[in-house]
């Protein structure tokens, strides 16, 4: 009964590790989300606007005046980059070399594996605790 318990402490643990960077994850993939939308946004804006338009940056409590090619290079790498992490954010290994190769793996999927493994683990804690309950009642009888 011992051996059971520790089994499934050791589950239990596990399960809310998977839980706990699975939410971590979705929280950031909605983070990025959110930018990606964001400067979509701004990149429809940009596309109306002539040549000659005039662009200014909020910087701190003071706008400056921007030139209109250059925020425009600006916000069309900052959606390169943000892509680029949704594709790698759960894979750090990746980090050190994602600037030089685009991750294969999609972030959706990478989540979708984690909710598999933490459904597996439940699975399991569940499978444990019937068993225990079933030796619970037998002893009692």
């Amino acid at each position: 009964m011992a051996e059971q318990h520790k089994e499934l402490r050791s589950l239990s643990d596990d399960y809310e590790k998977l839980q706990g960077e699975l939410t971590t994850r979705v929280q950031a993939r909605q983070r990025l989300e959110s930018q990606f939308t964001e400067n979509k946004g701004v990149q429809k804006e940009f596309s109306t606007l002539n040549d000659d338009a005039k662009i200014y940056k909020l910087v701190g409590p003071v706008l400056l005046k921007q030139d209109t090619t250059e925020a425009r290079g600006t916000v069309d790498s900052r959606l390169e980059y943000i892509g680029n992490e949704m594709y790698c954010l759960t894979f750090p290994i990746y980090r050190d070399w994602y600037a030089n190769v685009l991750c294969s793996k999609r972030v959706e999927e990478n989540i979708k594996g984690l909710q598999q493994q933490s459904e597996g683990k439940r699975t399991e804690i569940m499978r444990l605790q019937s068993t225990m309950q079933q030796g619970a009642t037998a002893a009692a009888a």
